[in-house]
């Protein structure tokens, strides 16, 4: 078994589908439209194979960055980069970038070097290495 894919609701779908494309690799699949149930989704695909789904909804509405914060419910998402050199790389482009960086880079209580950003939409993302040390 293992995990098909993750999906994020957003209210900016090309937005959110640049922002993974241009800082994580992801590929964008085409954009699937359900004009009835007025529903726009793309999944995302990463080299190694994980996907995510992003999707859009005018009922769905915008959640601002300050609420963001821990709550029940999705906490982050992890995406390993390879070293730990990568990790400060990307880290680094992303504040460069405007990229609210809220942790990190660091080495974390159970061995990992990782640093955590926020996406457009004030979602939790880790960047990590790929394994703890």
């Amino acid at each position: 078994m293992h995990i098909e894919h993750v999906a994020i609701w957003t209210f900016d779908l090309e937005r959110l589908r640049a922002f993974y494309e241009s800082s994580f690799g992801a590929r964008a699949s085409g954009k699937y439209v359900n004009p009835v149930k007025q529903f726009e989704s793309y999944f995302l695909t990463f080299d190694s194979g994980a996907r995510i789904e992003i999707m859009r909804r005018p009922s769905i509405a915008a959640r601002p960055a300050a609420e963001a914060a821990e709550r029940a419910g999705y906490a982050h998402l992890a995406l390993a980069v390879g070293s730990r050199a990568e990790v400060v790389a990307l880290t680094d482009r992303l504040r460069a970038a405007g990229c609210p960086v809220v942790d990190g880079p660091r080495v974390t209580g159970d061995g990992y070097f990782e640093s955590v950003v926020l996406d457009p939409d004030g979602n939790r993302i880790e960047i990590t290495a790929d394994r703890p040390i």
